[in-house]
């Protein structure tokens, strides 16, 4: 109800499981599908990595995962597969149409600093890219992943890892925030990521931020 009764949105089908899901995003080609977590004969987790992997996000397709968020563990495995974002199921009308809306203009559905909290919960499932045991190997495929990047662009990927907001990157680098949204654009598209999740997820896989202490 709270969907059909916008004038930019329509409900084009629902699903009760991942595998009617994946059939039903077929026929149907939406622009967002909002995602469970928790379905049965497929997960939401294994749902969003087919999908994915079915080029759906080549077509503009987007995911949006709902989540009870203290209880599901399998959050970031559904941002990994491909997600742009999750949101918590009591989450109300305005917030969840303000997070299609996001995930339909190409941004992640949460704000950075909900994005850090929670790759901090789950950091344990991000490669240490400073580790010991990981030494030479791991540090040259990390310089060689961000190598595009010039070290301003570095500092804004990094800033986003840290969770700061584009107003509080702009702050701390003494940049206009008009700039700060160039330089992560640059950044998504030299390093062929979808949005400021991939962002927050890339800094960490690389060492650019390190693991909470």
């Amino acid at each position: 109800m709270v969907l059909d009764a916008q004038s930019d949105m329509t409900v084009v089908g629902e699903a009760a499981d991942g595998l009617a899901a994946l059939e039903a995003i077929e026929a149907t080609r939406p622009d967002v599908v909002l995602m469970d977590i928790r379905m049965p004969r497929l997960d939401g987790v294994e749902t969003t990595r087919r999908l994915m992997a079915a080029g759906a996000g080549e077509r503009g397709v987007r995911v949006l995962v709902l989540t009870t968020f203290d209880l599901d563990e399998y959050v970031f495995a559904a941002l990994k597969a491909g997600a742009s974002g999750f949101l918590l199921k009591d989450a109300g009308p305005a917030e969840l149409l303000a997070a299609i809306r996001a995930v339909h203009a190409g941004d992640a559905a949460m704000a950075p600093s909900t994005t850090r909290r929670m790759l901090e919960r789950f950091v344990p499932d991000l490669p240490d890219a400073g580790a010991e045991s990981a030494a030479a190997t791991e540090r040259r495929a990390a310089a060689a992943r961000l190598e595009p990047l010039t070290d301003r662009e570095r500092e804004v990927l990094e800033a986003v890892g840290r969770g700061l907001t584009n107003s509080e990157i702009a702050a701390e680098l003494f940049l206009a925030e008009a700039t700060v949204k160039t330089h992560i654009g640059r950044v998504l598209h030299k390093l062929g990521l979808r949005d400021r999740v991939q962002m927050v997820i890339t800094a960490y896989e690389t060492g650019l931020v390190g693991r909470p202490e």
